[in-house]
């Protein structure tokens, strides 16, 4: 059997917010709270597991994605006026040239997760 990532958990101050922002950006849904987590399934053997922390400390999530799935990303959130960029350290620069792929970015939410995205294509 291979190895797959099932899940893991994401801090954030609301954890409700936390969820329906990704899921928003990414394009995906978000059904609400599952006893104390805000579940927000990516794939079918992947869930991001928003949690509520007092302190979250920020984490680094990356995404490969299709050209068009990372088109519907971009487009999201620009239409949202939600920060992103091309480099970890400045999330916030406009640009999409990823040193690793063709196309990416990165944006970060209120807890300070950053997520990168990576267009295959």
């Amino acid at each position: 059997m291979s190895i797959t990532l099932n899940h893991t958990i994401v801090p954030a101050v609301d954890h409700e917010a936390a969820a329906r922002f990704f899921a928003s950006v990414m394009g995906l849904e978000y059904n609400g709270p599952d006893r104390h987590f805000a579940p927000v399934r990516v794939n079918d053997s992947l869930t991001l597991d928003f949690m509520r922390v007092e302190n979250p400390d920020g984490h680094h999530l990356a995404f490969d994605v299709d050209a068009s799935t990372f088109d519907g990303i971009l487009e999201r959130l620009c239409v949202a006026g939600i920060p992103y960029g091309s480099d970890p350290n400045e999330p916030d620069n406009g640009r999409i040239d990823h040193p690793l792929c063709p196309r990416g970015l990165y944006f970060a939410d209120d807890a300070h997760n950053l997520y990168e995205v990576m267009a295959s294509g």
